[in-house]
């Protein structure tokens, strides 16, 4: 028999549900609202600074020496390694569903090359479920590790678990030959375990002089995006912001309010700044309702979460990708939640 934590590749039967003799997977723990509060609160403490990788995202061209513009991550084992730090290897599990998706046109080479999707659902006993995408081009020899990876660490920060790594926008840094970083950054108070535990917060805009980054439009000495009235530096912020929306709202509200709203599928391709307002002001709805509907599935309970979303035709909130049906589930939602609650 599986691991509740079991990997994709394991025997698909052992993922059907919980082990039937685990008494302590038969029947999931009660926490008080106390208990919740607290391991949301652990769960969004950021990794130790042990833990922290760098990844170049963007380089420099045709300047000496190379630049790249770093962000940081953490790998699995350290998302793993908190959940059984916190709830035991007994208290959460995972599933995986994997398919390839239809062709797609590689900008950079004008290659057709199809996609490997994978859908992470990450349940966490007592705290509930959540469920999120990865996907990477099929032609990549690690295709399914790394889909595999992204949408199990999209899933881990729907509870808060390394959602702060949404609030860097990237630092640039000198590059060796081989295009790795010479030196990183040091990280700013809020995002270490003990900047954290004092109380210190990224600000909600992701000012670069507060969290000590290098802001990715002036690229921290390298390339400078310039028009005279500054257009362009702030059409760069914008995009950024919007996609950095996609990890939170997911791939099908952030993807049907791009089709919907500036009929793109990436947000580089807008090019009139009121649309990009537009686009992540209408992001910024989904986020705080995808937000309502969580706290208020909550309070009306599975069983009318579950008839709310058959009334719609929806599986899942994953699955809303319009801003009109996730109104009517806050709003069906926060009626049938018991007063006083």
């Amino acid at each position: 028999m599986s691991a509740p934590n079991g990997h994709a590749h394991e025997n698909p039967a052992s993922m059907s549900g919980p082990p039937s003799t685990a008494s302590s997977m038969t029947t999931p723990p009660q926490y008080s609202a106390d208990r919740v509060q607290e391991l949301v609160a652990a769960l969004e403490v950021p990794f130790d600074s042990s833990q922290i990788e760098w990844r170049v995202t963007n380089t420099t061209k045709n300047q000496q020496p190379v630049r790249g513009q770093v962000i940081p991550y953490a790998n699995q084992r350290a998302y793993t390694d908190r959940l059984n730090a916190l709830v035991t290897p007994a208290g959460w599990t995972r599933r995986y569903r994997i398919h390839t998706s239809a062709n797609f046109e590689r900008s950079k080479d004008q290659k057709i090359v199809a996609k490997v999707l994978v859908t992470c659902e990450l349940t966490i006993f007592g705290l509930g479920s959540h469920s999120a995408t990865g996907e990477e081009w099929a032609d990549d020899d690690n295709a399914g590790t790394s889909a595999e990876a992204q949408a199990f660490k999209r899933a881990c920060s729907c509870f808060g678990l390394g959602r702060y790594f949404y609030y860097f926008t990237g630092a640039w840094v000198d590059l060796d030959d081989r295009k790795r970083p010479k030196t990183v950054p040091k990280l700013v108070g809020w995002a270490t375990s003990e900047g954290w535990r004092r109380g210190l917060r990224p600000t909600e805009e992701s000012d670069p002089k507060s969290s000590g980054q290098a802001p990715a439009a002036s690229g921290g000495n390298g390339p400078v995006p310039h028009n005279g009235n500054g257009a362009s530096a702030q059409g760069g912020s914008l995009v950024r912001e919007i996609e950095q929306m996609e990890q939170s709202l997911g791939k099908r509200m952030y993807r049907g309010l791009l089709k919907t709203l500036a009929r793109v599928w990436n947000p580089s391709d807008i090019q009139d700044p009121a649309i990009q307002q537009k686009v992540l002001a209408h992001m910024q709805a989904a986020e705080r309702g995808f937000r309502r509907a969580e706290a208020a599935r909550d309070k009306a309970g599975l069983a009318a979460f579950a008839g709310i979303l058959g009334s719609l035709k929806v599986s899942s909130l994953d699955q809303v990708d319009n801003l009109k049906t996730l109104q009517e589930i806050v709003v069906a939602l926060e009626a049938a939640a018991p007063r006083g609650k």
